[in-house]
């Protein structure tokens, strides 16, 4: 599953910043906090609320206990987000080029994938 889950969030992750780019250019503070807000506020929770139910799905989870295990688990999931990611994600769009930001976004996601994965294997 976590290979599986990886070749889903590399793409949608790396994609998501070259959008993000071209949506928001510039590399100042102002920019790099207009792109944190942006990402955490549109982009961490729809991928977030497609995270959880596709791991449920790979694990053979029903629809119907699928739907339930996102209610239940994706409001706390978001607000532990929320702990992590704006602050890494302010660094990354401030400090790093935008060719290196998958990857200082996959170092911390080592962390994070960890918690996401008992998040979702827990019944």
């Amino acid at each position: 599953t976590c290979y599986l889950i990886e070749l889903y969030e590399g793409p949608v992750v790396g994609g998501w910043y070259k959008v993000l780019d071209r949506l928001i250019p510039g590399t100042t503070k102002v920019d790099a906090l207009k792109k944190m807000l942006l990402d955490q506020g549109g982009f961490a929770p729809c991928f977030l609320g497609c995270f959880l139910p596709l791991v449920g799905t790979l694990n053979g989870l029903s629809a119907q206990d699928n739907w339930a295990k996102l209610r239940r688990d994706y409001p706390d999931a978001l607000i532990t987000n929320y702990y992590l990611w704006p602050a890494v994600q302010l660094a990354n769009f401030y400090l790093v080029p935008l060719h290196y930001r998958l990857a200082v976004v996959q170092c911390v996601a080592v962390i994070w994938n960890s918690y996401l994965s008992w998040k979702a294997h827990r019944l």
